[in-house]
């Protein structure tokens, strides 16, 4: 567990030293010691407030008392020191004590951040190791999902699921369409994963979906660090969409995001998947999908995607 302290300082404490001010030092110099005041109570209040929502001296030993602050001072000879010298230097210990304070809440969050980060590469690894272990996914998810969407503004994440389509295998194609799809030609650049990727977007344009799966599957499955492979992801979750496959689909697009958030089609995976919630009529997975995109991705939200982004938006009821 992660250390937080907390660091009171009270409006009591605050107006004695005032009014010590006051009566001891001249007016201007009372003026300008009393506001260092009021300024780091204040700072110390907000601290307080978004570090320890609700904080209880019952449960957050403080971190700043008369004792602590003796014992950290040097030793030094007495010497007749006047009224404003002696609040200057418990001001002094106070900016440094608020100091340690927010470096320590620093820390905290991007030790938070990092161990989120981790567990989100670790499970999508686990899933692209294990496509086909369905109970290894369920281990390590609880409930079936492929992974998890942090939901902004919320101390808990929000799984996903996405459970098998069980359909019946369909019937093979007729001569008719493997001719069609025969006459779709395979591109021959030099680069082997792009032609197969090129050649299953093809396949794809031309509304041959079930060819289309096989084929991008094939593409990521032989060339899984090719650098197309976050456009492969998103493409073969289209694939499985147009085909009326929502639940297949939703499974691609969020191990496309979950494999890599800063891949080129990776918040469009983020849209698709609210889509394909939409689709399956599961509201509040879609509306955390699009509260994700809108999060991570304010530019394109605002700009290449905002289309998208608002008509989704529209066809659903988010709180």
């Amino acid at each position: 567990m992660i250390a937080k302290f907390k660091a009171p300082f009270t409006i009591g404490r605050a107006a004695i030293c005032a009014g010590l001010i006051a009566v001891a030092v001249p007016a201007p110099a009372a003026a300008q010691v009393d506001n260092r005041l009021q300024r780091i109570e204040a700072e110390i209040r907000a601290l307080q407030r978004a570090v320890f929502p609700g904080g209880d001296e019952r449960f957050f030993e403080p971190e700043i008392t008369p004792q602590q602050q003796q014992q950290g001072q040097t030793a030094t000879p007495q010497v007749a020191t006047s009224a404003l010298t002696d609040v200057l230097a418990r001001l002094d210990a106070i900016e440094q004590q608020l100091a340690r304070l927010t470096a320590a809440t620093e820390v905290n969050e991007n030790a938070l951040s990092t161990l989120e980060r981790r567990v989100i590469e670790l499970e999508a690894r686990a899933v692209a190791a294990n496509p086909g272990n369905t109970s290894a996914t369920q281990a390590s998810t609880g409930n079936g999902s492929t992974g998890v969407i942090p939901v902004p503004g919320e101390d808990e994440t929000v799984e996903i699921a996405v459970e098998e389509d069980e359909t019946e295998a369909p019937a093979g194609p007729t001569d008719e369409r493997l001719a069609a799809v025969q006459a779709i030609a395979k591109p021959a650049t030099g680069d082997a994963g792009d032609d197969e990727y090129v050649y299953g977007f093809r396949l794809w344009d031309a509304g041959f979906y079930p060819e289309a799966q096989q084929q991008l599957a094939l593409y990521l499955d032989s060339y899984p660090e090719h650098w197309r492979r976050s456009y492969g992801r998103n493409l073969l979750g289209r694939a499985f969409l147009d085909a009326g496959e929502p639940r297949a689909a939703a499974t691609h697009f969020l191990e496309n995001y979950n494999s890599d958030p800063t891949g080129i089609r990776a918040p469009h995976s983020l849209l698709y998947l609210a889509e394909s919630m939409i689709a399956l009529g599961d509201t509040r997975r879609a509306c955390t999908a699009l509260a994700v995109f809108g999060d991570e991705y304010p530019a394109l939200a605002a700009g290449e995607l905002l289309d998208q982004y608002s008509g989704l938006n529209g066809r659903v009821d988010c709180e």
